[in-house]
């Protein structure tokens, strides 16, 4: 188990050596977080004047709660998973020897947008039913939906690089992932564990810092200063997220080449990614 995670560390460092080469791949994580946030806005704004909130519509069983739930979430995954295919496209190049720009990840994913707006339609589907039983649910409930979301990513986690490279539907991208999966599951857990964990470990030391900053300098922050200090941790956390989201997506192709492919690429040591993936 040790190994498997230090197999993983070691992937994660060679997914981070991918982003030094390449860091405008970074700019998909940010284009797709700025999009979600301007439609939510866009969907929280007029339901908000329309009085929705005050109404509970949204609380009610009626068609126009799953109506709206649906349309939203349709919404959102067709932007994360074309951000995403954009990412990931990019970083196959890179990793194939290439040299990828910005504008050659957008060609791949306009190149699968049909394929990528089945993928959403299935996702924000699940999404609306997983969610429609966790609200209708009791505890016991909810720690199934937990379960099967967790399944559910885990299935999907090879869907994007498959769409990027075989030319199939969602369905059969959804299946090719999970026969994927059954050659690294373990490694997928480990090598996205390891790069949650390393977040985490981050952001709780920006925590602390923030803290024991705030502490050391109480006596002479001033209101526009305390903004600063908060203001300047925040981006901090943002941009952590942001490095974590693009790693997640270039492992996510270094998985897909081996496990696929059966080989290995350059910023991938070919006796670590045999002895980390081995397949059953």
């Amino acid at each position: 188990m040790f190994t498997k995670l230090s197999n993983s560390w070691n992937l994660m460092k060679a997914s981070w050596a991918v982003l030094r080469e390449d860091k405008e791949l970074i700019i998909f994580p940010i284009l797709s977080t700025v999009a979600v946030i301007l439609v939510t806005i866009s969907f929280a704004v007029p339901m908000f004047f329309a009085g929705f909130f005050d109404k509970g519509v949204l609380n009610d069983s009626g068609i126009l709660k799953y109506v709206v739930g649906f349309v939203f979430y349709f919404v959102q995954y067709t932007i994360i998973i074309f951000s995403n295919t954009a990412l990931v496209g990019a970083a196959m190049i890179r990793l194939r020897g290439g040299n990828p720009t910005v504008s050659d990840g957008f060609k791949i994913a306009f190149g699968h947008i049909t394929t990528i707006l089945g993928y959403a339609f299935i996702s924000a589907t699940v999404g609306l039913i997983l969610r429609s039983i966790s609200e209708r649910s009791g505890i016991f409930g909810k720690i199934v939906v937990s379960i099967l979301s967790f399944a559910w990513n885990l299935a999907t986690f090879l869907v994007i690089p498959v769409l990027v490279v075989e030319n199939i539907g969602p369905i059969d991208a959804i299946k090719r992932s999970t026969s994927l999966l059954k050659k690294t599951w373990g490694e997928q857990i480990a090598g996205n564990l390891s790069i949650g964990l390393v977040t985490g470990f981050i952001t709780l030391a920006l925590v602390i810092t923030m803290v024991l900053t705030m502490v050391a300098l109480a006596e002479v922050l001033t209101t526009g200063m305390l903004i600063f200090v908060i203001s300047l941790f925040v981006l901090s956390f943002i941009l952590l997220a942001l490095i974590s989201s693009t790693l997640s997506s270039i492992y996510e192709a270094a998985v897909y080449i081996y496990a696929a492919e059966g080989k290995t690429t350059g910023f991938f040591e070919e006796r670590l990614v045999s002895e980390a993936f081995r397949l059953k």
